[in-house]
């Protein structure tokens, strides 16, 4: 080996461990959590996409953990933010770790990604921009990747709340 593909090797491990360090720090702060508001859940710790992942999910099939999704994911957006900040504490480093809850984010990434594909389509027939509508910063970049697999380009536009995914002709 050589050093550099050696030192290459060493950042991803670090890289590794960091966001494994994120993902232990989040669960415990969830547990925290769970226990306070007298809620079943157990904790799964994942990395993607060089991010932490954490997910509370639920044997029980129990509606309580939707309590933690709320009206159109509101609650897991406020939860998540507060999960980071939680991470921030600790480690002192920005945290893009991605919390889902029941399954929300997971069953909502499939719907995105399918809508991506359906407005690439319709791009791809029509040859004019699909605009769609105003989206949180997650559910765009579900939509971009989805677009930009079916070869096509799109952007974002507008200011946040009202931000919005434009779907572009090749």
């Amino acid at each position: 080996m050589t050093e550099g593909t050696t030192s290459a090797a060493a950042e991803g491990a670090d890289a590794l461990t960091r966001l494994e360090q994120e993902g232990e720090i989040a669960a415990d702060y969830l547990e925290g959590l769970l226990d306070i508001a007298d809620l079943d859940g157990d904790i799964d710790m994942d990395v993607e996409a060089d991010r932490a992942s954490v997910s509370i999910i639920s044997d029980s099939g129990s509606r309580d953990l939707q309590k933690l999704v709320g009206r159109d994911g509101e609650v897991l957006e406020a939860l998540q933010e507060l999960t980071r900040l939680a991470v921030h504490r600790e480690t002192g480093d920005r945290s893009r770790l991605m919390l889902d809850i029941a399954g929300y984010r997971a069953k909502k990434r499939a719907e995105l990604s399918e809508l991506g594909a359906k407005a690439a389509a319709d791009v791809k027939s029509s040859g004019e921009p699909v605009k769609l509508r105003p989206m949180t910063p997650f559910e765009r970049k579900v939509v971009h990747d989805a677009v930009k697999s079916a070869g096509l380009r799109s952007e974002s536009e507008g200011e946040e709340p009202q931000r919005f995914v434009v779907v572009l002709p090749a």
